[in-house]
């Protein structure tokens, strides 16, 4: 997987060559239905405490929903489609990088022994010093590309401190977690700086010292503002997901956070697709960095996309509903465009006699951690979500992710079905098409 110094624009699925032409597929189950893609997303960021959540009233610009007339482009059956990703043999092993031995036995405690390709391109540049721009499909192993060189440098010097920005709070919680499994029995400190959380547990926090902070940009910038945050002396950022915090109008917060920080210094960009503007942002931030892409498609090569389609006079919660309850489906992420539209469907579900929960804008940090847990833990089937859910979050064993409401662009399209398929493990994507 050779390092690539330009990145292609992101686009849907495309089905392989040699597939055939018909823009659907049937689905075999005891009625005729098609699969694809849906669009919609609902992110409103908090205008209240700098928060990074999505329970706002007032509504950022968003993109217009785009009509897709060439449903095949939401098809891929693969065929042998992995055999790039599980043939790579990577140039270490994580024995061999050079880093501190007790975070090697740490990492080995993980169960990790072989590098994914973005890890094994990447640790070593990191490790370095050299700023770097990664690019990789979803689930594989971008956070511990970062985490472990990052853990390793302060390991080297106790008094570093390295600012992570990330766009959900969920996201950000779980890099902080991350980093726990990978410290654990060190003297290495961090603190979670995310919207929904209280504020004052963070600025109590933040009087000791903290190697790593982690937080959203809304929240961060917040801080800085009532003067218990200082960037001053944080001489590395990583800015994960970075596409995502642009589109969802975090420009001028990861600005401001940039600005305060020392002009030398370590900085890394993180994501599954790149967009014009972060290219933007790339050559403003960073200074001849390292271009890493280990890609192997704008989606996950062992994600199967099919499209859905509903015949005339058929219900779409009905057919939903039939599709759930086949053995297949045994872990299964719903998206859907709305809040409202959200809860509604977890509702109706669940009334339907289907273990669901439902993760949205609208609910508080406690209660949308309680229904991840749940999810992870198997205690619900069926989760069904805004765009809140399709950013970063590792989600072991989803087994299917059914776009009910079309997303809001190709990159959301990405990002949603990213969290099936995950590693080397298959997964489906369906996408409902009226």
């Amino acid at each position: 997987m050779p390092e690539e110094r330009k990145f292609r624009s992101p686009s849907f699925a495309r089905r392989p060559t040699g597939s055939g032409g018909s823009s659907a597929s049937s689905y075999s189950s005891t009625r005729p239905n098609t699969y694809s893609s849906n669009r919609g997303g609902d992110f409103r960021r908090s205008t209240t405490g700098g928060s990074s959540s999505f329970h706002s009233s007032a509504p950022r610009k968003a993109r217009p929903i785009q009509r897709m007339n060439n449903v095949s482009r939401f098809i891929n059956k693969p065929v042998s489609v992995t055999e790039e990703i599980v043939h790579y043999t990577p140039e270490h092993m994580f024995k061999d990088f050079e880093i501190n031995e007790s975070l090697k036995l740490n990492i080995i405690s993980k169960g990790y022994t072989l590098p994914t390709p973005i890890q094994d391109k990447t640790i070593p540049h990191i490790l370095k010093g050299s700023d770097v721009v990664g690019l990789a499909n979803t689930g594989t192993g971008k956070t511990a590309a970062f985490l472990i060189p990052l853990i390793n440098k302060v390991l080297a010097n106790p008094k570093e401190k390295i600012l992570i920005m990330a766009p959900t709070r969920e996201l950000a919680i779980q890099i902080d977690q991350e980093l726990k499994g990978f410290t654990r029995g060190m003297r290495v400190y961090s603190v979670c700086c995310v919207g929904g959380a209280p504020i004052s547990k963070q600025i109590q926090s933040l009087r000791y010292l903290n190697n790593f902070i982690i937080g959203t940009p809304g929240r961060l910038k917040d801080l800085i503002e009532r003067k218990v945050l200082t960037l001053t002396n944080c001489s590395t950022v990583v800015l994960d997901e970075a596409d995502r915090m642009l589109d969802m109008g975090f420009i001028n917060d990861m600005k401001f956070m940039m600005a305060m920080m020392p002009a030398e210094r370590h900085t890394l960009f993180f994501s599954a697709t790149l967009s014009r503007e972060i290219e933007a942002l790339i050559s403003q931030f960073l200074k001849d960095p390292v271009r890493i892409s280990v890609k192997t498609g704008d989606t996950a090569a062992n994600v199967e996309q099919d499209i859905i389609r509903l015949n005339k006079g058929e219900n779409k919660i009905d057919v939903l509903h039939n599709l759930l309850t086949k053995e297949e489906f045994d872990k299964v992420l719903i998206f859907g465009r709305t809040k409202h539209g959200v809860e509604k469907l977890s509702k109706a579900l669940i009334s339907m006699g289907l273990k669901a929960e439902s993760i949205h804008g609208d609910k508080n940090h406690a209660n949308r951690q309680r229904v991840l847990r749940m999810f992870k833990e198997d205690q619900v089937q069926v989760l069904v979500a805004t765009d809140v859910a399709a950013r970063g979050l590792d989600i072991p064993g989803v087994s299917h992710v059914i776009n009910y409401d079309m997303p809001a662009s190709d990159e959301d399209y990405v990002h949603r079905i990213g969290r099936t398929g995950r590693g080397n493990k298959k997964g489906k994507a369906l996408t409902f098409i009226d």
